[in-house]
C-alpha cells in the first residue's frame, strides 16, 4: 500500500483526488459494506479527531460495539481502523489487499480511497453496531461521504488545506457542509458569522434540522483529554450524543455519557492531543498544525508554569509560515527540525523564516535529535513543547 499508492499524508496535493467515482466503485465491489452498520459522520477544520474519539468512547461505555475510522495515523497505519479501541490486525489488512488486488490496481485507487474501503469492509465483517467516521479532507468529495449517518457533525471552519478546499472561510464551509444529507440532523461545533448562513442554507435545502453545540446547556461535562480547547469539542460531542439518544434507536444514559467522556484515552487509545510525555522537565506534544489550532494550543502552553520554554518545531512545506509563526512566543528557545516525510519543510529554511519573526534557535537533522537536545538543555523546571505538525508528534516517543 505504502509503496504503490499515492498518499496525501506524505505527498500532499499530487495525491489528492477530488472525486467519489473510485470509492463508489470500490463500495460496489465490496457489496456496499457501509450500508451494514449505523454511522456518525464528523468533519471540521480542528477538533474532528478528538470529537470522533469522544463520541466513540461514550458509545463503547454504553455497551455498543463501535468502529472508529480516523486519519492520519501517528505510529501505525492500523490506528486508522479500530473496533472498541483495538486496531485492525495486520493479517486483516493483508487479507483485504490480497482478496481485491486485481480490482485495486485496475481501478487506480488512492491510498485514502483504499483505506476507507478497507475500514468499511472490516466494520461490516466485525458486525459493529455503529461506527464513528472522521472525514479525511473537506467533506463533499471526501471518500467517507458515501455513508448515510444517524447524525452529521461539523466541528468548526478555519483556513486550512486551502489548496484543496478554497481560499475563503465561506468556500471551505461549503465543502465541509457537503456531509449534510436529507433529513439527517447536523451539529455545528462553533457558530461563526461567516459560515452559519452556508450551513443553514444547505440544511434548509436538505430539509434537516441544524443544532449549534454552544446552545447546549445540558451540563458541564469533563474529559480526560487535556487542554482547555477540548471544552468546545466536549460540547459538540455531547450535542451529537444527545441527538443519538433522543432521535434514534441508540440509547445513552447520563452516567454512561459522563464515564465515556472521562475515559476517552482508555477506550480509544487517542494520542497527541496536549499529551504530557514526562515531567521534570515537563514535555507536552500536540498535533495542532493550522492557525486556529495552534493559537488554542499555544495559549494553553503560556498558562503552564515553567522557568524557561523550549519549542521543538517542524512543519510541512505547504504550510503558510506567515500565518502561523506570528503565533509563537519570541521568549523561547527553538529547535527547528524537518519531519521525515517528502512534504517536510527543510529545517534551515524554517529557521530563516522564523528568524524574521523573532524566533531564534538551532536546526537539527531529525525530530528525535531536536527532542534529545531539548531534553539535554532543559532544566527540571522548564517546559518543552513539540508540535507544528502531526508528523513531528509521530516521531516522538509517545
Amino acid at each position: 500500500m505504502f509503496a504503490k499508492l499515492p498518499k496525501n499524508q506524505r505527498q500532499g496535493k499530487t495525491a489528492f483526488k477530488k472525486d467519489l467515482t473510485n470509492i463508489i466503485a470500490l463500495s460496489k465491489q465490496l457489496d456496499y459494506p457501509e450500508k451494514k452498520f449505523l454511522t456518525v459522520h464528523v468533519a471540521g477544520t480542528n477538533g474532528k479527531g478528538s470529537t470522533s474519539h469522544m463520541i466513540a468512547s461514550v458509545l463503547q461505555q454504553s455497551g455498543y460495539k463501535v468502529g472508529l475510522y480516523t486519519s492520519p495515523h501517528l505510529k501505525d497505519f492500523r490506528e486508522r481502523i479500530k473496533v472498541n479501541g483495538n486496531c485492525i490486525q495486520e493479517k486483516e489488512v493483508v487479507k483485504f489487499i490480497d482478496s481485491h488486488k486485481v480490482f485495486l490496481e485496475q481501478q487506480n485507487l488512492s491510498f485514502f480511497e483504499l483505506t476507507v474501503g478497507l475500514a468499511f469492509d472490516y466494520f461490516a465483517n466485525q458486525h459493529v453496531d455503529i461506527a464513528v467516521i472522521e472525514v479525511g479532507l473537506g467533506g463533499r468529495l471526501d471518500s467517507t461521504n458515501i455513508i448515510t449517518p444517524l447524525v452529521s457533525v461539523i466541528t468548526n471552519i478555519g483556513l486550512d488545506h486551502t489548496q484543496f478546499l478554497g481560499e475563503t472561510i465561506v468556500e471551505i464551509a461549503f465543502e465541509k457542509a457537503g456531509i449534510i444529507k436529507s433529513g439527517i440532523p447536523v451539529v455545528i461545533g462553533e457558530k461563526q458569522e461567516e459560515t452559519s448562513p452556508v450551513f443553514e442554507k444547505i440544511a434548509n435545502k436538505n430539509q434537516t434540522k441544524i443544532y449549534y453545540a454552544e446552545e447546549n446547556t445540558s451540563g458541564d461535562y469533563k474529559t480526560d483529554l487535556l487542554g482547555n480547547y477540548q471544552k468546545k469539542n466536549v460540547k459538540t460531542a455531547v450535542m451529537a450524543l444527545h441527538i443519538l439518544d433522543k432521535e434514534t434507536t441508540i440509547q445513552i444514559s447520563d452516567k454512561e455519557l459522563e464515564l465515556g467522556l472521562q475515559n476517552v484515552v482508555a477506550h480509544t487509545g487517542l494520542k497527541g492531543r496536549y499529551q504530557v510525555l514526562q515531567n521534570k522537565p515537563k514535555v507536552i506534544c500536540d498535533t495542532a498544525h493550522n492557525k486556529e489550532g495552534l493559537q488554542l494550543v499555544l495559549n494553553q502552553v503560556q498558562l503552564e508554569r515553567f522557568d524557561k520554554l523550549h519549542i521543538i518545531l517542524g512543519v510541512v512545506n505547504d504550510k503558510s509560515l506567515d500565518d502561523i509563526l506570528p503565533l509563537f512566543p519570541k521568549k523561547a528557545k527553538y529547535y527547528f527540525c524537518k519531519p521525515n516525510i517528502p512534504r517536510g519543510k527543510n529545517e534551515n529554511e524554517l529557521q530563516q523564516v522564523a528568524f524574521k519573526f523573532g524566533l531564534n534557535g538551532n536546526v537539527y537533522d531529525s525530530v528525535i535529535l531536536a527532542y534529545q537536545n531539548a531534553l539535554k538543555s532543559a532544566g527540571s523546571g522548564d517546559l518543552i513543547y513539540a508540535g507544528g505538525s502531526t508528523f513531528v508528534v509521530a516521531e516522538l516517543p509517545i
